[in-house]
């Protein structure tokens, strides 16, 4: 089955997610649309919707019109198996004690790691991008170190590899929220495939905002590995969250990105503790005072 993307650029947030909203209800109705930051501080946004029949073209430059935002580009895209795909790209990560892997690289998992299954099928957030990868080094880092955590959460989990990294090393049980209910759907899987069933409990969340995560509080870790300006607009919550003396590893920022989050988390009392860069992307470990 062909699969149609039509993508668009245009000026703030709110006026991408008003016509993501508007797309909604274009004929041939989409199967899903993005809304999605472009991280070179031009505060422009690209707008993506999708379909699984050819899209009415002028509709679409109408819509653009309308909005304000660039005439939508049109692509149709060949059909592929995405999961033999995936299967054939990703090889196993290794994140200091973790091992990363699908169930087709089971056979290669080393002695004394801890191995944590993501299936390609579920490949978002598998610790192939250095954004996870990053957050495991610094999990590691501080377990190596001594650092005890009784209460976890992991903000916009994804497939829950960090919350289940965490559950993992330490005998707590760690709250797992994430916005999107599909994500949600598959680290539940994952925590079943992993073994952690009752050890990692996943709820659908913006931020803080459910009843699990609210009672757990305060935190002495935290993992939000998401974007730039949800981390920022999440800092005075994460104070509120987190018990003094906790951590926070943040990621999901680009190094030039990192300087700007640190200052909103230390106007919100936090003292950062430290800054590592994996490629063109950093992470951020910071305590709260």
């Amino acid at each position: 089955m062909s699969t149609w993307t039509a993508l668009t650029h245009l000026v703030g947030r709110e006026a991408a997610e008003n016509l993501a909203e508007i797309a909604e209800d274009l004929v041939p109705e989409p199967v899903g649309t993005g809304v999605f930051e472009i991280e070179d501080g031009s505060n422009r946004w690209e707008v993506g919707v999708y379909f699984t029949e050819q899209p009415d073209e002028i509709a679409l430059a109408l819509l653009a019109i309308a909005h304000g935002a660039e005439p939508f580009v049109v692509s149709e895209l060949p059909e592929v198996d995405w999961v033999a795909h995936v299967r054939r790209e990703l090889t196993p990560v290794e994140a200091g004690r973790f091992f990363v892997h699908g169930s087709h690289d089971a056979d290669r998992v080393p002695e004394g790691t801890e191995a944590l299954l993501i299936e390609a099928a579920m490949a978002f957030g598998t610790g192939h991008h250095n954004t996870t990868k990053g957050c495991l080094l610094a999990l590691d880092r501080l377990y190596e170190g001594g650092a005890a955590f009784d209460r976890i959460a992991d903000i916009g989990a994804g497939t829950a590899v960090l919350a289940m990294a965490a559950a993992r090393l330490y005998p707590v049980i760690v709250v797992a929220g994430d916005i999107d209910p599909v994500a949600v759907d598959t680290a539940r899987a994952n925590v079943i495939a992993n073994g952690l069933t009752g050890r990692v409990e996943c709820v659908e969340a913006v931020g803080f905002d459910h009843p699990l995560l609210d009672r757990a509080a305060p935190y002495d870790l935290v993992f939000a590995n998401i974007l730039k300006q949800p981390l920022i607009d999440l800092a005075p919550d994460m104070a509120r969250h987190v018990a003094p003396g906790g951590r926070a590893i943040l990621s999901g920022i680009l190094e030039t990105q990192l300087e700007e989050v640190a200052t909103a988390y230390q106007a919100q009392g936090f003292t950062v503790e430290s800054r590592d860069i994996l490629g063109e992307w950093a992470v951020l470990v910071v305590v709260r005072n």
